[in-house]
């Protein structure tokens, strides 16, 4: 069973310039999810897809291959996931390579560990599911989210479900945004299994505040 790990990491982040080499608790953050695919023993290969030269040396320095740089066409702002992921795909197979299940890591996930992608995996390959995906509770029920109406005043979005106890309502999730296994060819099918994790060990990374917020999660990890 040939599986791959991809990691997608351009080179134009806008809103922290560098992000995916920019030092996070003394290593560049791409490091993190490359540790991770290594370390997990899950991929025949651990490749980094980016038009980025620096970022592709960092790569290879930290044990990844970058056998082909990103497309032009891939490395704009409009480029999904799902783009990029059947670009580097198509190229393998152009290759004469192709891999049974596909692993896309976002490459800020410095909370990602090499065990989690084995008990995910674990999960995904003893069921019939064509995509996994993490995910995490909400920690408040969405079903009583407010609205601003259209006269500036705020009313429930849901109002009958306004006085409900918590317990009494259907749990509902978000997508973690760390990593995804794919079966090859797959990328679309709506048959996906999800891998729940813990809310501690989940960080979005958009903003400088983002940033601070993660490394101080990171420092009280540390010392639990």
């Amino acid at each position: 069973m040939s599986s791959a790990a991809i990691i997608t990491a351009r080179g134009g982040s806008k809103r922290i310039p560098r992000k995916n080499i920019k030092k996070f608790m003394g290593k560049p953050m791409l490091v993190y999810a490359i540790d991770a695919a290594l370390k997990s023993n899950l991929f025949d290969e651990v490749m980094v897809s980016t038009d980025d030269a620096e970022i592709a040396c960092v790569a290879e320095r930290y044990g990844a291959k970058v056998p082909f740089m990103r497309s032009d066409a891939m490395a704009g702002d409009f480029a999904t996931t799902k783009d990029v992921l059947a670009e580097v795909i198509n190229e393998y197979q152009n290759r004469g390579q192709t891999f049974e299940n596909i692993c896309c890591i976002y490459p800020c996930v410095p909370f990602l560990t090499a065990e989690v992608l084995q008990d995910a995996f674990k999960k995904f390959v003893s069921t019939a599911a064509d995509r996994l995906i993490p995910v995490v509770k909400f920690s408040f029920p969405i079903q009583r989210a407010f609205r601003i109406n259209d006269k500036g005043y705020l009313e429930y979005r849901e109002p009958e479900n306004a006085s409900k106890r918590s317990q009494d309502l259907e749990p509902m999730y978000h997508d973690a945004g760390m990593f995804y296994f794919y079966k090859q060819n797959k990328l679309e099918s709506p048959n996906i299994m999800f891998y729940e994790m813990k809310e501690e060990n989940v960080q979005d990374i958009d903003t400088m505040e983002d940033w601070k917020l993660a490394e101080l999660k990171y420092k009280v990890k540390e010392t639990l």
